[in-house]
C-alpha cells in the first residue's frame, strides 16, 4: 500500500504535471514545425534549386530498378534516402531555433533586479545588509 501512496504522491508533485504539460505541447509543437518544413519550406526550397522534390531522394543500394522512395519501401529495397536526412535537418534547426529564442526570453525574465549581496559582520561574521553601520546581532560598530 505505502508504494501506491508514494506513487500518488510523486505523480501528482506540481513539476511531473508540468513536465507532463510540457512534453504534451511538445509533440504539438513537433507535428506543426514538421508540416512546416515539410508542406511549406521544403517545396520553395525544392523549386528554386530546379523542382527537386527532397522527400524524394535516395540512393538505391539493390539490383532492382526503382521510381520512388514509396516504391522502394513498398518492395523492402535498401536505399539511403538522403533528402528525408536534409528535411530532418531543417527539421532540427527550426527547433534548435526556437529552443534557442525561448531560453533566451526566459533568461531575460529571470534577471529581474537582484538585491546587491549582504556583507558579513567582522566581528560575529553573521549577515548584515550592505549599507548597515552597526551589526544587528552583536551591535558592533562597523567599519564603512
Amino acid at each position: 500500500m505505502s508504494f501506491f501512496k508514494e506513487f500518488k504522491t510523486f505523480a501528482l508533485k506540481g513539476n511531473v504535471m508540468d513536465m507532463a504539460v510540457g512534453v504534451i505541447i511538445g509533440a504539438a509543437f513537433s507535428k506543426i514545425v514538421s508540416s512546416l518544413v515539410t508542406d511549406i519550406i521544403m517545396p520553395p526550397i525544392g523549386k528554386i534549386v530546379g523542382n527537386i522534390d527532397f522527400s524524394n531522394l535516395f540512393i538505391n543500394l539493390s539490383d532492382k530498378p526503382v521510381a520512388t522512395l514509396a516504391e522502394a519501401t513498398k518492395m523492402k529495397v535498401p536505399v539511403i534516402a538522403y533528402g528525408l536526412f536534409l528535411t530532418n535537418i531543417i527539421y532540427f534547426l527550426i527547433i534548435a531555433f526556437v529552443i534557442f529564442i525561448l531560453v533566451i526570453q526566459l533568461n531575460k525574465l529571470k534577471k529581474e533586479e537582484v538585491p546587491e549581496a549582504d556583507r558579513l559582520c567582522p566581528y560575529c561574521k553573521s549577515e548584515i545588509a550592505k549599507d548597515a553601520t552597526r551589526c544587528p546581532h552583536c551591535t558592533s560598530q562597523l567599519k564603512d
